[in-house]
C-alpha cells in the first residue's frame, strides 16, 4: 500500500494528507471475506435479510454481501448523528426506513464504523419492535468505546485506533468515501 504522502494518495485525496493508512485495500478484502464465511456459517437456514445503514456502510456491505454464500435479501436504512461533524450529536435523525418486512426473518444490520453505539442502540430497538426471527450486528469497525450494552454484535471487522477514520465508505463530510483503504484523517 502507498504511504499516507505518496502522489498516488494525495491524487485520491484531493491532496488532503493523512496521517495514516489503518488498514489497506488487500487487508480489508481478506476480512471481508473470512467475515462472509463467518455469516455464512452461521445462517444455515431460515431468511436472511441483511440491512446496510446508509451511507457509510454501503462499500462495506456491497463486497461482504457477494462473500456470503447463501441466499439472502438486502434493504438499507439510513440514520444520521453527525451531520459536518467529527463527533457524534448523540441525536439520531432517521432518514430512511427498510421497505422490506422485517417480522420472522434473521436480521443482520451492517455498520461501518460504532463508536457510543448510540445509533445503534436506537435502530436494534426499533427494528426489535418489528418482530425479527433475529437480530444481530457485522460491523467493520468497532473502536471499542460503547457507552451502551451490545448484545447483539455478532460479527466484527477489526478494531479501530482511536482516531477519526475515512475511507472504504466512511466518509468525513461526504468525503473520503471512495478511498479503498481506510485512512486516519489529518
Amino acid at each position: 500500500m502507498s504511504m499516507p504522502s505518496s502522489p498516488e494518495v494525495l491524487r485520491r485525496t484531493g491532496g488532503r494528507r493523512v496521517k495514516a493508512i489503518c488498514f489497506d485495500e488487500a487487508r480489508i478484502a481478506s476480512r471481508v471475506r473470512e467475515l462472509g464465511a463467518e455469516i455464512t456459517a452461521a445462517y444455515p437456514d431460515g431468511e436472511l435479510l441483511v440491512l446496510g445503514l446508509l451511507k457509510g456502510s454501503f462499500i462495506f456491505l456491497s463486497d461482504l454481501v457477494r462473500q456470503i454464500e447463501r441466499p439472502l435479501q438486502v434493504d438499507f436504512l439510513a440514520a444520521s448523528s453527525y451531520g459536518d461533524s467529527k463527533v457524534s450529536s448523540g441525536t439520531v435523525h432517521l432518514l430512511y426506513d427498510p421497505e422490506t418486512q422485517l417480522e420472522g426473518k434473521h436480521i443482520l444490520l451492517v455498520e461501518d464504523i460504532i463508536d457510543t453505539g448510540k445509533t445503534l442502540q436506537r435502530l436494534t430497538a426499533l427494528l426489535g419492535e418489528r418482530r425479527p426471527g433475529s437480530l444481530a450486528i457485522c460491523a467493520l469497525l468497532d473502536k471499542e468505546i460503547s457507552v451502551v450494552p451490545r448484545s447483539e454484535l455478532r460479527f466484527v471487522g477489526f478494531r479501530a485506533p482511536a482516531a477519526f477514520l475515512v475511507g472504504y465508505g466512511l466518509d468525513h463530510a461526504e468525503n473520503f468515501r471512495h478511498l479503498p483503504f481506510i485512512a486516519d484523517l489529518e
